[in-house]
């Protein structure tokens, strides 16, 4: 398959979890009429971005993976025949808590997860409170549309992730973000596109979007969608979503493009990791 019809969603905190489920659904359903094969959906999806908060009570969102969600979006995948790139609050055992993908092939089969590595701790991203950092490598999965992989909100500021994955084969590069208005607006511009570039691989980045402020009042963050998907040449596939408005995008990817661009600028043959091992010294 050259041509992969591809969707990704940013969408507004309910204030419940069954209503969120229930809206991605609906965007994955809605997204496979127009002919998409592949839908990622935005970091913790079913329940607010917590990370605002410090408190216990957000762990009650966690559940095994696969569980039950992972399982009723399996039988989505199969009724649908779509790939799913699911993120979910994982517990592996009480008080062992990952920030996590599962992704799903189109015959409703479940291929894996990826754990969030890198944890922020800064005001408003409480995220070391909630999550232990992620400890099964860069996975790739060969889906149905091609050979992807996931990167998770705050992964995306470290490189290392990206080459890792394109490495390991991946084409396509999902990173789902709670990312908020601020110093990281630049970043989010710029810093998928170069990850892009660097490594040859299309880049799907989605975001929530909208003030969750019926969850933490003075303290919610008003967050800035601008849900996009770039290729391998730096350019981006379609416009950006909408920064205040929930969205489902549809874009494809001509996969025929990481061959074209990777020949054209060999950066995988100039590579040079003999010199590299300052690179990963302690």
């Amino acid at each position: 398959m050259t041509i992969v019809r591809t969707a990704l969603t940013q969408a507004t905190w309910t204030g419940d979890k069954e209503s969120m489920l229930a809206k991605h659904e609906q965007f994955t359903r809605d997204a496979a009429a127009q002919g998409a094969k592949i839908i990622c959906y935005q970091e913790l999806f079913y329940g607010p971005y917590f990370g605002i908060v410090q408190d216990t009570k957000y762990y009650e969102y966690a559940e095994s993976v696969p569980g039950p969600i992972t399982e009723r979006f399996q039988a989505l995948a199969k009724e649908l025949d779509i790939v799913i790139v699911l993120p979910v609050y994982e517990e592996d055992q009480p008080g062992v808590l990952y920030n996590t993908a599962a992704v799903i092939d189109s015959d409703g089969s479940y291929l894996g997860k990826y754990r969030k590595h890198h944890i922020p701790h800064l005001p408003k991203f409480w995220e070391k409170f909630y999550f232990r950092p992620g400890n099964l490598g860069y996975p790739v999965f060969g889906t149905a549309v091609g050979t992807i992989g996931v990167n998770i909100c705050y992964d995306r500021h470290f490189p290392e992730g990206w080459r890792a994955l394109a490495l390991g084969g991946a084409e396509i590069v999902f990173n789902p973000n709670a990312t908020a208005p601020g110093i990281s607006n630049r970043l989010w511009e710029i810093e998928q596109p170069a990850a892009a570039v660097a490594n040859g691989m299309f880049v799907v980045a989605t975001n929530r979007v909208g003030l969750e402020d019926g969850e933490f009042g003075d303290e919610a963050v008003n967050f800035y969608g601008s849900s996009y998907v770039v290729g391998p040449d730096g350019a981006l596939v379609g416009e950006m979503g909408s920064s205040t408005e929930p969205e489902l995008l549809i874009r494809d990817i001509d996969l025929d493009k990481v061959r074209e661009v990777r020949e054209r600028w060999q950066f995988f043959r100039d590579r040079r990791p003999d010199a590299y091992e300052a690179l990963v010294a302690p």
